[in-house]
């Protein structure tokens, strides 16, 4: 025999209340990983569209120097390392005889200033902070002389600092901040070549 009896026509209906507080907590926990994840979609479509827009503008002033190839020299002199272009900066304002290569900083240092569009009289067509240098590297082996174009943005969240010196320590934050020396700083860059063809 037995120790349990069953009562006749007595079964379990429904659902306990451990149950129910099992599954709720379950669902939670569910919903939180949901929005943690959108968060960090939204941030990685951000920084890949900050990085696209950086590529564009790299490519723009590339083309500018391969356009005025004969005064490319004179690029690096208009946009030093020390002072990029764009970001923080009022941009250069070239005279009625102003020459193309001061026109076409001009139109860089407004292009990574995000001209282009704006909301409220702010610029917002562009990267973050986006700022831009020419370096001179001097003459490769092959012979022609060597230009660095780099682009500088701030990224949304820290990883590591880039190695290219362009906009170096210009995206620090407050101490204790995430983006400190310069691990929040995006950089994209190229190498130009220019024959001599003189």
């Amino acid at each position: 025999m037995t120790p349990f009896v069953l009562l006749a026509g007595a079964r379990q209906r429904g659902t306990s209340m451990i149950e129910v507080l099992v599954t709720l907590v379950i669902i939670a926990i569910g919903l939180l990983g949901l929005a943690g994840l959108q968060l960090r979609l939204e941030s990685s479509e951000m920084e890949a569209y900050q990085r696209s827009q950086a590529l564009i503008l790299l490519d723009d002033m590339v083309n500018r120097m391969d356009t005025n190839r004969l005064s490319a020299a004179l690029y690096p002199v208009a946009s030093p390392l020390t002072a990029p272009v764009g970001a923080g900066m009022t941009c250069p304002a070239p005279g009625a005889g102003a020459t193309r290569v001061e026109q076409d900083v001009r139109d860089w240092c407004d292009a990574l200033q995000g001209a282009a569009e704006a909301v409220s009289g702010s610029r917002v067509g562009a990267m973050i902070g986006g700022r831009g240098c020419v370096e001179d590297l001097g003459l490769g082996a092959s012979g022609s002389q060597r230009y660095r174009v780099t682009v500088a943005w701030q990224g949304l969240t820290p990883t590591t600092a880039p190695a290219e010196t362009c906009g170096q320590n210009l995206y620090n934050g407050s101490a204790g901040a995430a983006c400190r020396d310069d691990l929040c700083r995006r950089t994209v860059s190229t190498v130009v070549h220019m024959a001599n063809l003189r």
